[in-house]
């Protein structure tokens, strides 16, 4: 048995009894069962992972996995490929989307090289290079399954260095020029979906251009025929380097007991194989939002998670995910610092 498959047997099961615990102090808190909504199945499930009915997250991180693409060559991009490497020096100066709103909900950023096609050096990059890029998946598979899951592992290894340095809850952020139409692949072969109805405008395509990615995700999926019964092997065939690390972020946080925000549709598409690696680990997502990339609502509609928020984005880089944070902090406050009917002296009948 390998390294992955010994780490995901030790993921552990939510604790039910912190969750009903946590969930009979909602049901005392001073407003009408049930009209805090999300916010207290939130803290419900908070309090099954952590193990406390009033947890609270001091250090925050956003592991942004960066990676190009083969398949750009297809022209399936609204942008060129160079312009993963000119995001990556935006990250790393604090000066993207990302940056921005981490800094606002007290969170940093984590940016991982695992397959950037260039040579970047920069004292902030945590460099885990793989390789140069995956492959064209539509000419072949987009990498080596050894290399599949050596990306999974590395998102491990950053979650494992984080925690050590005190990072107890995590969101899924990720750079790469054509990962949407990786992500839709994956979507495809993991839900049996038809292309047409899995992939999005990305960058920003117009009508041909998106009728061309649609037949670009067709000939890679027919060529590479990925087994949607092995989560390693449509990664390999169809998906990318900075998928794999996002899949191996969600893992690492659910084994550390520590809630991982899902950000859009390609972290979504992470988190559906590494359910399927971990059906355990589906308890540790939290779905911050649903994008307008098409195709995201039926990916959470899969993964069975409702998303908190609904703002019309569709930048990636895990910005909804560090908005949605602030729904985690909310539901932490609302559980430790809310009155109860007792403490405040109302009758609870009387609300």
């Amino acid at each position: 048995m390998g390294f992955l498959e010994q780490y995901v047997e030790g993921i552990p099961e939510l604790d039910m009894e912190a969750s009903r615990a946590a969930a009979a102090h909602i049901g005392n808190l001073t407003v009408p069962p049930g009209a805090l909504g999300k916010l207290e199945s939130l803290a419900v499930q908070l309090a099954g992972i952590t193990g406390r009915i009033k947890p609270s997250f001091e250090k925050k991180a956003v592991i942004v996995m960066a990676a190009d693409h083969g398949v750009c060559e297809e022209g399936v991009s609204a942008f060129p490929q160079e312009v993963t490497t000119q995001m990556i020096h935006n990250f790393l100066s604090g000066g993207a989307a990302v940056n921005v709103l981490a800094r606002q909900a007290g969170a940093k950023v984590v940016c991982v090289d695992i397959g950037v096609n260039n040579d970047i050096s920069h004292p902030e990059l945590v460099s885990r290079k793989i390789r140069f890029g995956t492959a064209n998946m539509a000419k072949g598979p987009a990498m080596t399954r050894a290399e599949a899951i050596r990306a999974i592992e590395t998102g491990i290894s950053i979650v494992e260095e984080e925690v050590r340095r005190g990072v107890s809850i995590f969101v899924t952020g990720e750079m790469g020029i054509g990962n949407t139409t990786a992500s839709a692949a994956v979507m495809c072969a993991m839900t049996n979906t038809e292309p047409a109805k899995a992939a999005g405008r990305g960058t920003g395509l117009d009508d041909e251009r998106l009728k061309h990615k649609i037949g670009v995700i067709e000939k890679a999926l027919q060529l590479n025929a990925p087994d949607a019964a092995d989560p390693i092997d449509v990664l390999a065939k169809v998906g990318g380097l900075e998928i794999g690390g996002l899949i191996g972020v969600i893992l690492g946080a659910a084994a550390n007991r520590c809630p991982v925000v899902i950000d859009g549709f390609i972290s979504s598409a992470a988190a559906l194989l590494a359910r399927v690696i971990s059906p355990e680990a589906a308890g540790y997502m939290i779905a911050s939002h649903i994008s307008q990339e098409q195709g995201h609502r039926q990916l959470l509609e899969a993964l069975d998670l409702r998303p908190g928020l609904d703002l019309d984005m569709r930048i990636g880089e895990g910005t909804g995910g560090v908005l949605g944070l602030t729904l985690v902090d909310a539901a932490c406050r609302i559980v430790s610092e809310m009155a109860t009917f007792e403490s405040a002296g109302i009758a609870g009948s009387g609300v």
